[in-house]
């Protein structure tokens, strides 16, 4: 009653004021609280200025009140100012109380029916009684035409979404085309304006597109997808205008705002119409095929000033345009982030420029600059960043509670997160970053409790960066899952039966490397049985039996793989090993070829086929390999061009697979040497040799200076060639041609020990003992168990007679390689020089290893998921 009564008194004074002001001429009146009175006629005056002006700061207050919850989506909040305007009676001589209470209830209706708009199911005024009366209300104020332009336009816009909800979406178009835009983009317009102005142009592109197109309008579809296209354009501009316009209004109110700005900020839950304005375009341009448009509408988005509405948004699109450059975007088609799509990408997609300079927006959101920026300098770095942003607002935004009431968003999240994870294990895995991915997969742990596709990638990401400890017991924790795993459970026991298996590799005592290998069957036995369809497993169970020397016993489950899966890399050339462990050179020859078909310039394959030619044809007819090994290796690396890596770069180069287009001309030069006359087959005069050598050296010195350009393993694969080829030569005899190689090896990686190895054995056949062991105690300090080294190192002290120390070595070498023929040869002959019993046994050791060993060592076939 207290309050009635207030704003009783109020009316009347401000009545009363009005009265007066029209008996008084202008200019002759003053209000002001400081006034002196100077008769009884100008203290009534007096008493109710003071009446006057609450009602206009009343008047104000809700009006503010009212923008304030109309741009923060705050439904539930309105009724209650819309009740205290009509109390006070402002606009009693119009609609805009009753649009005010249209606009809530359908609001609140569209809320509560996300999922129905989402699929497109359209809304009935049957079931939603809210919906009804909010048409109602609509009618109403349209029928009698009280409101001014201004409120006349959202009685329209609110009109064309009740139509749109219902499946009218012709209505929609035209409520859309009677909206006066004018009116919403004026200066000093409420920041709900944007809002709206968003919510009409993708009205009326979803409109457009949902229209059905009959055979006689089929010629304007391309006109109508263009027009919607630049409505959804104009939208997503002008939703994220709106976004920074609404954090600039609670950062710094206005000051006939600021009483109501005083309360805390609330996060605005965007609606269906603000979302889609947002995602629109990106995605009509990509669901078209567009996407190199696509991608860069993603860019210009993610340039866009950050807002408080738009966390959600952003994480969105930068996963969307990290899944697009994955998976549509080569290295040698990528063009940077700040530039515009490039001319032949905008040709194949019927553009001549992109999208966004064709139709400009008519509110265009603050970007930040891109001066002093970093840009990325490659497709995967640009990919794996925008992960690596994304990953850290998944993990902060997942919800970790366990109560009941939570399973939903704790689900919702959960998928996000893995979405995030499977693209950027994609990304880092094509990096070899697998020590940075499982730090990543770690931080997810704190929210996938019992979660097996998250923990199964932290165990795989685990054993690629060499952590087989902690990727062991990660994958026994997966594979008591039991049933809660399902149909992955056999792929728990594979990544456990790896781990086994890598862990026997890297044992140094006998007894812990045959334990890890009997654990290592028993799981990749209990995966195969669970899965026997599964060909990778069958395959890595045929291998962990190849390891452990049971080569026929290797033969049934890798059959089994090759039927599954014939055209396996790993399985081919797994059986070609096996084929060579049983001695049939001749068939592991013709089952190299068929894989080489399959994949051809393969390198690991083709080391196996010099091995083989060696072993058949001698090591000339290797050479030929070789020297087909050092082209391919030129062909597929172009390491002339200084664009294949940048210092600047954060990640490192992947494996070029193509050449730059058109004919170049290669800034080094890669052939095997040859230092023999070629009709007589005798050596060239000296002069000749030696300036074959200097200008072989002057190669080594242009190879020197690209040496750091590019990933790791393509110059240790080129090493590896040319130490191949410097063996071969050696077995030939043709010593100098090995030195050359050796030499080309050295200039690549000088402190490799396989360089050092081959420099010793070098030495030794040039019967420069003391050099030889020297090399051989380098190599050694660099890689203490290798198994060559080792050997070569005890024979060579045997010789020297340090039968003692090279008894030794030798031990050492067949306690750490128990299979090695080679050690268990050498430990022999070490032991029959001094006249041991033990000679024979070591000798027929040897002989029995030798029968199942393959022409290269089992463990070259990589054990990864």
């Amino acid at each position: 009653m207290a309050h009635t009564g207030q704003v009783g008194i109020t009316i009347s004074s401000h009545f009363n004021l009005l009265l007066l002001m029209k008996a008084v001429p202008t200019g002759k009146v003053h209000f002001s609280a400081v006034t002196p009175t100077v008769s009884g006629e100008y203290s009534h005056q007096r008493d109710r200025a003071p009446m006057a002006s609450r009602l206009s700061f009343t008047h104000l207050r809700l009006e503010a009140e009212l923008e304030r919850y109309r741009a923060e989506c705050q439904w539930d909040k309105m009724p209650m100012v819309i009740d205290q305007m009509k109390a006070a009676r402002f606009h009693e001589d119009d609609d805009y109380g009753t649009l005010l209470m249209a606009e809530v209830l359908l609001e609140e209706c569209l809320q509560d029916n996300m999922d129905m708009l989402q699929t497109s199911t359209p809304l009935t005024e049957k079931t939603h009684p809210r919906l009804s009366r909010a048409k109602g209300h609509l009618n109403t104020i349209l029928g009698r035409g009280l409101l001014t332009p201004r409120y006349l336009n959202e009685a329209l816009l609110l009109m064309a979404k009740v139509h749109y909800v219902q499946g009218r979406y012709r209505d929609a178009q035209g409520m859309c085309a009677r909206v006066g835009l004018e009116e919403l983009t004026r200066d000093e317009q409420p920041t709900y304006h944007l809002r709206l102005l968003a919510e009409a142009f993708v009205i009326k592109g979803l409109s457009l597109d949902h229209q059905t197109v009959s055979s006689v309008s089929r010629v304007r579809l391309s006109e109508r997808e263009e027009e919607s296209l630049s409505c959804y354009l104009q939208a997503c501009d002008a939703s994220l205008s709106y976004l920074q316009e609404l954090d600039k209004t609670v950062a710094a109110p206005h000051t006939k705002t600021a009483k109501a700005s005083l309360l805390p900020p609330v996060d605005v839950d965007l609606g269906y119409f603000l979302q889609a304005s947002l995602q629109s375009a990106y995605l009509c341009l990509l669901q078209r095929g567009h996407l190199a448009q696509g991608a860069h509408q993603l860019r210009r988005v993610l340039r866009v000033v950050e807002a408080r509405g738009s966390q959600s948004f952003r994480k969105s699109a930068a996963r969307k345009l990290a899944e697009v450059l994955l998976s549509a975007v080569s290295e040698d088609s990528y063009w940077p982030p700040l530039g515009p799509p490039p001319s032949s990408w905008l040709h194949r997609e019927g553009a001549a420029v992109s999208k966004d300079a064709t139709y400009p927006t008519v509110k265009p959101p603050q970007r930040y600059s891109t001066d002093c920026c970093f840009c990325p300098q490659d497709v995967l770095e640009e990919a794996v960043l925008l992960l690596l942003i994304t990953e850290s607002m998944a993990s902060g935004e997942a919800v970790i509670s366990r109560l009941p009431d939570q399973a939903e968003a704790r689900e919702a999240s959960l998928q996000d997160a893995n979405s995030v994870y499977d693209l950027l294990t994609i990304g880092m895995a094509r990096r070899g970053q697998y020590g940075m991915l499982s730090e990543c997969l770690e931080r997810a742990m704190k929210f996938s409790f019992n979660e097996f596709h998250l923990w199964h990638q932290l165990g795989l990401s685990l054993m690629a960066a060499g952590k087989f400890e902690e990727a062991e017991a990660l994958s026994q924790s997966v594979a008591s899952m039991g049933e809660e795993a399902g149909e992955l459970l056999p792929r728990a026991f594979l990544s456990l039966g790896l781990c086994y298996s890598l862990q026997a590799s890297d044992a140094t005592l006998k007894a812990d490397r045959d334990e890890f290998h009997i654990k290592a069957l028993r799981v990749l036995s209990k995966a195969h049985s669970l899965d026997p369809q599964d060909a990778q497993i069958a395959m890595y169970l045929a291998l962990q039996l190849a390891l452990v020397r049971q080569v026929s016993a290797a033969i049934e489950p890798l059959q089994a793989a090759l039927n599954l899966r014939g055209d396996d890399l790993h399985s081919l050339h797994l059986l070609t090993l096996l084929l060579s462990a049983q001695k049939q050179h001749r068939h592991a020859l013709d089952t190299l070829g068929l894989a080489l078909s399959q994949h051809p310039g393969n390198f690991n394959l083709l080391f196996t086929k010099v091995k083989l030619e060696e072993a058949l044809f001698g090591p000339a007819a290797a050479l030929q390999t070789c020297e087909e090994m050092l082209q391919q290796w030129l062909s597929r690396y172009d390491v002339s061009r200084s664009s294949e890596t940048d210092d600047s770069s954060s990640i490192l180069m992947p494996e070029r697979t193509e050449v730059s287009p058109g004919p170049r001309k290669p800034s080094i030069h890669l052939t095997l040497p040859n230092f023999q006359d070629a009709s007589t087959g005798s050596l060239s005069p000296s002069s000749v040799a030696v300036s074959r050598l200097e200008s072989a050296l002057s190669e080594v010195s242009d190879l020197s200076s690209v040496r750091r350009q590019g990933p790791t393993y393509i110059w240790t694969t080129l090493e590896r060639i040319w130490l191949q080829a410097g063996e071969l030569f050696m077995g030939d005899g043709r010593l100098k041609e090995a030195q050359f190689c050796i030499a080309e090896a050295s200039s690549v990686s000088p402190n490799s020990y396989s360089v050092l190895l081959q420099r010793g054995r070098l030495a030794e056949l040039r019967g420069q003992l003391d050099d030889a062991k020297g090399l051989y105690d380098e190599a050694l300090a660099i890689h203490p168990t290798e198994e060559c080294t080792l050997v070569q190192m005890g024979r060579l002290l045997v010789k020297t007679e340090r039968t003692h120390l090279g008894e030794k070595v030798l031990r050492d070498a067949v306690q750490v390689h128990s299979t090695s023929h080679e050690a268990w040869s050498g430990l022999g002959e070490a032991l029959q020089s001094r006249g041991s019993s033990q000679a024979p046994d070591c000798f027929l050791t040897a002989l029995e290893l030798e029968a199942s060993c393959p022409i290269r060592p089992f463990n070259i076939i990589p054990r990864e998921l």
